[in-house]
C-alpha cells in the first residue's frame, strides 16, 4: 500500500507543548453555527506540519499565511493527496474529515511521524517540528483554548451588555418583576423572559418575540435542536449566546442564562435572570434576582445555543 493508504505512525512529542490553542473553523463553517476562526500562528504551524506529512503542497514556508482558509481546511476535491489539507490528514487517521480542526486532530498532528517513503525529508521525525511547536505555544498564549469573541456591535453583544446592566436587580416578591410585566406574563419564572427582554430591547432578533418567544426554557432548547427561529446548538459559545441548564439530568431543561466568557477549563461566566447570588445556596432557577454566575459545563446537563443575528 502507498503511505497515504494507512494511518501515520506516531509517538509522544519530545518538545513541551503547552496546550491545544483553540478549535479552527473555515468561513463555510458559519453555515453550521460555528464562528470562523481569526488569523493566528497556530494556522502556520499546522500548514508546516501537514506539508511535512505530504498533504499540503510543496515546501515553501514563505507562501503560508496565518488564515484558516477553506482550501487548506478541506483540500482539493478528488485524489489530489499533496493538496488534501486538514481533511486529508483526518481521513488518513480515521477521523471525521470535516476540515474542522479540533482536539483529536491536534493530538494526531502532535504524534504523527513523517512517512518513510520516497520524496519525504527526515522520515521518522515528528511532523510537528520545533518551529511548529513554538508557533503552537505562541498561539496557546494568545487563545488559551478558545476563539476570541467577535467584534463588538452585534445584537448578541448588545443584549449581553444590557443583561450586565441588570445585575443586582431583585424582584418585588413571588416572581413579581418588571420583565414579566413587559412580556405580558408577570408572576411567572422569568429567566427566559429576561433573555427575551435583553434581545428585544436591543434590536429585531429573528429568535425572540415579546409575548410569544420565549418564556419557557424547553421551547428554546427544542427549537435550537431543530434549527428553528434562528437558534442552533453550538459547542463553541460566544458572548451573548444562550446557555441552558438541566439540573436533574432528566432531559428537561430548567434554566437559561446569557453566556459571558470562558474562565478556565470547563468553567464559564454567565448573566442569569431569576437566580440567586453566587455562593448563597439559594435557588438556581427561581432565586429572585439578576446575578453573574460561574458555572461548570459538567456539573449539570448543559447546552449552548447560538442566537442568529438579524
Amino acid at each position: 500500500m502507498a503511505w497515504s493508504d494507512h494511518p501515520y505512525k506516531g509517538r509522544p512529542p519530545t518538545r513541551d507543548i503547552k496546550g491545544f490553542p483553540r478549535p479552527l473553523y473555515p468561513a463555510d463553517a458559519a453555515d453550521h453555527g460555528k464562528q470562523p476562526s481569526s488569523r493566528g500562528p497556530d494556522v502556520i504551524a499546522y500548514k508546516r506540519t501537514i506539508c511535512r506529512l505530504g498533504r499540503w503542497g510543496t515546501w515553501d514556508p514563505s507562501s503560508w499565511d496565518d488564515g484558516y482558509w477553506a482550501e487548506f481546511a478541506h483540500g482539493s476535491p478528488g485524489p489530489d493527496v499533496p493538496n488534501s489539507g486538514v481533511a486529508g490528514v483526518q481521513w488518513q487517521q480515521h477521523l471525521d474529515a470535516t476540515g474542522w480542526l479540533g482536539k483529536n486532530t491536534f493530538n494526531a498532528l502532535c504524534y504523527a511521524l513523517i512517512p518513510d517513503a520516497p520524496g519525504f525529508m527526515h522520515p521518522g521525525d515528528h511532523a510537528m517540528d520545533s518551529v511548529a511547536v513554538d508557533l503552537i505555544n505562541e498561539a496557546w498564549e494568545m487563545f488559551a483554548g478558545h476563539e476570541p469573541p467577535p467584534a463588538a456591535g452585534t445584537l448578541r453583544a448588545r443584549a449581553l451588555d444590557r443583561a450586565v446592566t441588570q445585575i443586582g436587580y431583585v424582584e418585588r416578591a413571588n416572581n413579581d418583576n418588571k420583565y414579566g410585566e413587559w412580556y405580558g406574563m408577570n408572576h411567572q419564572p422569568y429567566c427566559a423572559i429576561g433573555a427575551t427582554w435583553c434581545y428585544e430591547n436591543e434590536g429585531n432578533s429573528p429568535s425572540f418575540v415579546r409575548g410569544t418567544q420565549y418564556a419557557y426554557v424547553p421551547y428554546i432548547v427544542g427549537d435550537a435542536m431543530n434549527g428553528r427561529n434562528g437558534l442552533k446548538v453550538t459547542g463553541d459559545p460566544i458572548p451573548g449566546d444562550l446557555v441552558c441548564f438541566d439540573w436533574g439530568w432528566d432531559g428537561e431543561y430548567d434554566h437559561v442564562g446569557l453566556f459571558e466568557h470562558w474562565k478556565s477549563g470547563s468553567t464559564f461566566s454567565t448573566v442569569e435572570f431569576n437566580t440567586s447570588p453566587e455562593g448563597t445556596g439559594g435557588s438556581q432557577s427561581n432565586g429572585g434576582g439578576v446575578y453573574r454566575r460561574t458555572r461548570n459545563y459538567a456539573s449539570q446537563g448543559t447546552v449552548f445555543i447560538r442566537v442568529a443575528e438579524p
